[in-house]
């Protein structure tokens, strides 16, 4: 079946080993109970957390959701009504028909599942329905598949619409409904022209052809030609999705639980990483004063030095304790001495500067005696500048360790975790999440640093 892609079968685990989606299954159960939040997370989270427990629900019930999705007119309702073999969706010949999601149970027994849910959404390009069109798009994230539907060529539309499921890691399938309308010598070079318009993560991709609603001449007895309903012709993306659901559509569940605890998790990890930015801020300021303070007063080089290096370790531990990421002494030696390697200022130039100013200074004091003191009014200046310049690497020092400490934590989610690891290692999920690999990487952390 060319439809659904990643097809062949790979090498099963040893014996005794759980599957990938009892693996996912065992380990979400075990972090959705571990999983802590104040009064005021699960309030201000509220529709966030409940998204996440219907989708896990899905998950222990064993029943995906298969989501049309498409511009207004393109024949989503009818095509769910053919599959279903009864009208429940809605149909009309005026456009955006479907005003809200709907949802119907598809009746079809599939080996390892307890159920399929098949859900209409409105269209994604309906005319001054914008928020509406957003609210199909986020719709049609909550769903473990989604039947991208077109009735011609790839547009505008679809394309961005195909950009962004692929990049949410949205497995999928390309339906091109109405292709009675083609003649059948066009149909194929319709289908060619499709397949190379779509970007390259979705090149696996083949449009299957339907005609959910097709209409059929009928000559009357008058002579005038009238047109009738035909039956419906979706065999071949019925055949389709019930060999794509028997043999993945337990990892397409578990995926997407996968998916949801992940966008949960990060979710959480921002709003609590927002509510310490401006503690991390104190705490760093705080630091800074002190180190600036000890640098100024302070005549021997070598001490400020040792001193300098201690409070930004002692700096490193507080911020890594404020982030929920305790680390001993060694870790916050070891982390200082990575940031100062790879940063100018935190390293040689700090060194170089402290060591210039600091003999300036120690010269300047030496000289007392044969200026009279004089030689004092310019150590001031020298001692205000190395106060400075320990402020400004303080600050850098606690925003590159608060930039670590923020990688490293959103790595340690273990929902992205599996998630990662499974990309690694199971070739069937790099098939259907490997747009995702690339965009879940690319959160911005500017927002978040002090």
């Amino acid at each position: 079946m060319s439809a659904a892609p990643g097809q062949a079968a790979a090498a099963g685990p040893p014996p005794g080993t759980p599957s990938t989606p009892e693996r996912c299954r065992l380990l979400l159960q075990q972090w959705r109970q571990d999983l802590e939040l104040s009064g005021r997370e699960r309030s201000l989270l509220a529709a966030e957390l409940a998204a996440l427990d219907r989708q896990l629900e899905r998950l222990l019930q064993r029943r995906p959701r298969v989501a049309v999705f498409g511009r207004v007119g393109v024949g989503k309702s009818s095509l769910l009504n053919a599959l279903l073999g009864e009208s429940h969706f809605a149909t009309d010949v005026a456009h955006g028909c479907t005003r809200r999601q709907q949802a119907r149970a598809w009746r079809r027994p599939i080996s390892g599942l307890a159920g399929v849910e098949l859900v209409d959404t409105p269209g994604i390009d309906e005319i001054a329905a914008a928020a509406r069109a957003r609210l199909a798009r986020r719709l049609a994230l909550g769903a473990d598949l989604v039947l991208l539907v077109i009735d011609a060529d790839l547009g505008r539309v679809e394309l961005e619409a195909l950009e962004i499921l692929l990049a949410s890691g949205k497995p999928l399938l390309l339906v091109l409904n109405r292709s009675d309308c083609w003649p059948a010598a066009e149909l194929p070079a319709l289908q060619a022209s499709i397949r190379r318009r779509l970007p390259a993560a979705a090149a696996h991709l083949e449009p299957i052809a339907v005609a959910a609603a097709p209409r059929q001449p009928r000559v009357l007895a008058d002579g005038r030609v009238r047109s009738e309903a035909g039956p419906a012709q979706v065999a071949p993306l019925e055949t389709a999705l019930l060999e794509l659901l028997e043999q993945q559509g337990a990892l397409l569940l578990a995926l997407n639980a996968l998916r949801a605890a992940d966008r949960f998790s990060q979710t959480l990890h921002r709003f609590r990483l927002q509510q310490g930015r401006r503690r991390a801020q104190e705490l760093i300021g705080r630091f800074a004063v002190a180190k600036a303070t000890a640098v100024a007063i302070n005549p021997l080089l070598l001490l400020d030095l040792a001193g300098g290096i201690a409070c930004d370790s002692a700096l490193v531990l507080q911020l890594s304790q404020l982030y929920g990421l305790p680390m001993g002494r060694r870790g916050a030696r070891q982390l200082l001495a990575r940031l100062s390697g790879h940063n100018a200022l935190l390293g040689g130039t700090q060194l170089g500067l402290q060591l210039l100013l600091g003999g300036m200074r120690q010269l300047l004091l030496l000289a007392v005696p044969l200026s009279g003191g004089l030689s004092l009014a310019p150590a001031a200046p020298v001692a205000l500048a190395q106060a400075a310049l320990a402020v400004q690497t303080t600050r850098r020092t606690g925003r590159l360790a608060a930039a670590e400490l923020l990688r490293s934590s959103a790595a340690a989610g273990q929902p992205g975790a599996l998630l990662r690891r499974l990309l690694a290692q199971d070739p069937e999920t790099r098939r259907w999440l490997g747009a995702w690999q690339a965009s879940a990487a690319s959160g911005a952390l500017d927002p978040l640093l002090p």
